[in-house]
């Protein structure tokens, strides 16, 4: 299995750290947040990870490498001066996920910029239709959610109990297929399609074809200097050596 990394984001509410610093980049408990991934991904037995990247694309490779460090490969998917979104951005980086030159393999996903203490050994290697996903409960900022997961552990698109998109999923290829049919009219960038995953998703949650599981542990969207900080603070005081 490989693995995809989102990273292209522009950080904008990050501002002004993510003027001259790609978000995954940040710093949080001594380390990049992209850096905590890579650990776990390695751990799992990992060995090829696609980053795509925009903004600020250079300084991945320059920070990170090849990813010999971490026993992995690192493959850079660049989709432009503009962020392809997160449904654009996935199909961008497709010709890279293929495991073993078959395109139909499931590839982990998991967002560049949120930090977890979930296990990825918990993900399903072939889920059970077209994505496994992480639901988390709903932070603060936005306690809407997004999804709710019924007793089958199916996704829906509504649900008594609503439940936010950890950033974490594994994924089939196929999802992408027909996506011109949800998204009939998709905006371009950088001569590209650029859309949301979304939309895709919730089409396919009708037919049963998304399942999820409740992660209860914790989950930090990283997505302002304020959480950034608070995270920090929490992970150097948790490594800190007991007096």
């Amino acid at each position: 299995m490989k693995a995809l990394i989102f990273a292209a984001g522009l950080g904008e509410r990050m501002r002004p750290l993510t003027d001259t610093t790609p978000k995954p980049l940040l710093h949080v408990g001594g380390k990049p947040l992209i850096e905590w991934h890579l650990e776990k991904l390695a751990a799992l037995g990992i060995r090829d990870v696609v980053v795509n990247t925009s903004w600020l694309a250079d300084q991945f490779p320059a920070a990170l490498g090849d990813g010999a460090r971490w026993g992995l490969r690192l493959h850079y998917a660049y989709e432009g001066d503009t962020p392809l979104e997160t449904g654009g951005g996935m199909l961008n980086a497709l010709p890279l996920l293929a495991d073993g030159g078959a395109d139909d393999a499931p590839f982990l996903l998991v967002n560049g910029d949120v930090w977890t203490d979930y296990d990825f050994a918990r993900l399903p290697r072939a889920p059970r239709g077209l994505a496994h996903l992480v639901l988390v409960d709903p932070p603060a900022q936005a306690p809407r959610g997004d999804f709710a997961l019924d007793a089958d552990g199916h996704v829906r698109t509504d649900g008594q109990h609503m439940l936010t998109y950890a950033g974490i999923g594994v994924y089939r290829p196929q999802l992408l297929d027909g996506w011109r049919a949800i998204i009939p009219s998709p905006l371009r960038a950088n001569g590209k399609p650029k859309f949301p995953l979304a939309p895709l998703l919730r089409a396919h949650m009708a037919a049963d074809a998304i399942r999820g599981e409740h992660h209860r542990g914790r989950w930090t969207d990283v997505g302002t200097p304020e959480r950034l900080q608070r995270l920090d603070a929490e992970l150097r005081a948790q490594s800190a050596p007991s007096t």
